[in-house]
């Protein structure tokens, strides 16, 4: 029973699949931090265009949330 609840409160080892999840998760982040940032620097005078970037900004601001980011100012 001892051996148990030490076996259960051991930390688990890290493991290949756990990397590459790690990974993914960092690329996927990178991604979405370049198309905010491509977004943001993007200017234009037509009002349906700018409505068009603040939906995807708000999109990607989500996902981004999601994958535990948080804007930095």
């Amino acid at each position: 029973m001892e051996e148990q609840q030490n076996q259960a409160a051991a930390p688990k080892p890290v493991t290949a699949n756990d990397n590459a999840e790690v990974a993914e998760r960092k690329r996927k982040r990178q991604a979405l931090e370049l198309q905010r940032e491509r977004i943001l620097s993007e200017r234009t005078s037509s009002p349906h265009r700018r409505s068009a970037l603040t939906v995807a900004l708000a999109d990607i601001e989500e996902k981004l949330s999601e994958l535990g980011w948080s804007i930095h100012m």
